[in-house]
């Protein structure tokens, strides 16, 4: 099962459960509320019955929360693997491309020709860098040696997105063995009228 869906699986159980034992928490008071006032001994036992079946649902509840907890850490896990993936992906891909900028600045500072598009990438990088490399480029033309018409260093450049670890982390498969939780049905309240 994938986390997100166990995640609302286990976060709808909480909800209930926790709806059941606010009900069963009121109506224990209520009926240690009537046996003080009246001495009945039939709403004495109503509330003692009542705090086993809160009992009961609150053993329920923190097994539920157990799984909410080890569900909650496992998609965390995954959200942090994938954001640290990413942004080694991305100074993998930051560090590439300032060694295409510095061989760009190098083949222009021989006088090579270099594609418009490798000097606009050198230009949006840092445009002193690139005068200078432009102003070298002209100098070295002037000697009248032989240059070199280099291809794009960008030309193959097709990067995958990187993967949302929020996704990621939503999609993953849960590893382990996921409880069946059962809800125990709310008792029916004893309405004696005293």
């Amino acid at each position: 099962m994938k986390i997100s869906e166990a995640r609302r699986v286990y976060y709808a159980n909480r909800m209930q459960l926790d709806s059941q034992m606010r009900d069963i928490s009121k109506r224990k008071t209520e009926a240690e509320d009537r046996y003080k006032l009246t001495g009945d001994s039939s709403f004495g036992e109503e509330a003692a019955s009542l705090e086993l079946s809160y009992q009961s649902l609150k053993k329920t509840f923190d097994e539920n929360q157990k799984v909410l907890d080890s569900l909650m850490e496992q998609w965390i896990s995954v959200f942090d693997v994938k954001s640290s993936q990413n942004a080694g992906e991305a100074m993998a891909e930051e560090a590439k491309n300032i060694g295409r900028i510095m061989t760009v600045f190098r083949r222009m500072a021989h006088g090579d020709i270099v594609p418009p598009y490798d000097e606009k990438k050198l230009m949006e990088y840092d445009d002193k860098m690139y005068q200078a490399a432009k102003n070298m480029q002209m100098m070295a033309q002037q000697m009248e040696k032989e240059r070199k018409k280099h291809k794009s260093l960008w030309e193959d450049d097709e990067k995958p997105d990187p993967q949302d670890p929020l996704k990621a982390a939503d999609n993953s498969e849960y590893i382990g063995v996921l409880p069946d939780i059962e809800i125990p049905e709310a008792e029916q309240s004893i309405n004696i009228e005293g």
